[in-house]
């Protein structure tokens, strides 16, 4: 199953409702949704966004300047 572009485009973070990154494997197959805002990322499973913050994990890395 893939995942539509014109998806991404309208979805926002459900805690700051700022913008979201798609993040891909070396595949290059979509695997989260990322908020760079809350250093967040929301996963992609079978094709479908989880927007739910309780399903978010942490991103480790400091955000960027």
């Amino acid at each position: 199953m893939t995942l539509d572009h014109r998806l991404i485009d309208l979805l926002v973070c459900p805690v700051c409702k700022g913008p979201l990154e798609l993040s891909r494997d070396d595949l290059q197959r979509p695997t989260d949704l990322v908020c760079n805002a809350d250093r967040l990322a929301f996963p992609i499973r079978d094709g479908i966004p989880v927007m739910l913050e309780t399903e978010a994990r942490s991103l480790d890395l400091p955000p960027a300047p």
